[in-house]
């Protein structure tokens, strides 16, 4: 049985701190199949949450229905950002109230530069990240900033994919494998960057296949298992517990 989180106050911790993003009983599907069965969880302003599992458990599900992507469909529960109902809303205007979701597959769009990518999600006027800060937090797309972002490599195309979401001014950025298929050093990059956003105040949902470069970076994580939340606390108490990790994570 369900029960209710308290919006102001996550059970899993010991903290007073009131929750940014409220999942709450969120129930969603892929046609006929129950992929999302009734899951609830916190997250803090500021915080860095791995969101993990096996393959089929349903993390990438999460973060779409948490988006309003529409595919897998949210047929029931509540989802509240900074006291905004986003259940209630469409895709654009989830969007449009602080949602970033960086894809598995990035969509980088063809034809388009660097620069060109940013300005169409860049937000007018920017009130937090402009174009040149976002050069400046990535170094690489400010030197590449006429090529075309396709032609990209495959971390710099990651990089454009986070820079893109940072531009439209988001509260939460939503990450779905952005490791994959990147060399490690590059990997090193792009989570100093998500460090250095973290200090600024963003909050952050990853979905990683590399559970343990996840829960390095992360304060907590969430952990899925056919559909449903088995874990829910602290990163390092995942990182400490062989059991856990074995039986949920194959590490």
């Amino acid at each position: 049985m369900n029960v209710k989180p308290d919006f102001s106050k996550n059970a899993n911790q010991a903290t007073t701190a009131p929750a940014f993003l409220s999942v709450w009983d969120m129930h969603a599907y892929y046609g006929e199949s129950y992929i999302v069965q009734g899951i609830s969880f916190n997250v803090h302003e500021g915080e860095i949450l791995a969101l993990l599992g096996r393959n089929g458990a349903g993390k990438t599900s999460t973060l779409r229905s948490i988006a309003r992507t529409g595919s897998p469909m949210v047929t029931q529960g509540e989802i509240w950002l900074d006291h905004k109902p986003l259940h209630l809303m469409e895709s654009y205007e989830a969007a449009t109230v602080g949602l970033g979701l960086v894809p598995e597959d990035r969509r980088i769009i063809p034809g388009l530069t660097v620069e060109e990518n940013l300005q169409l999600a860049q937000i007018a006027p920017p009130i937090g990240w402009s174009i040149e800060r976002l050069y400046e937090l990535f170094p690489r797309l400010g030197e590449r900033r006429k090529q075309e972002g396709v032609t990209l490599s495959g971390g710099e195309q990651q990089m454009l994919a986070i820079a893109r979401a940072l531009a439209r001014d988001i509260k939460v950025l939503l990450l779905d494998e952005p490791y994959e298929g990147l060399a490690p050093v590059i990997v090193d990059e792009i989570e100093k960057t998500l460090v250095h956003i973290k200090e600024q105040g963003m909050t952050t949902i990853i979905v990683e296949q590399n559970a343990v470069r996840a829960l390095e970076l992360a304060d907590r994580a969430v952990i899925l298992d056919t559909g449903g939340i088995v874990f829910d606390g602290t990163a390092a108490e995942v990182l400490e517990n062989h059991e856990l990790r074995a039986e949920y994570l194959a590490i």
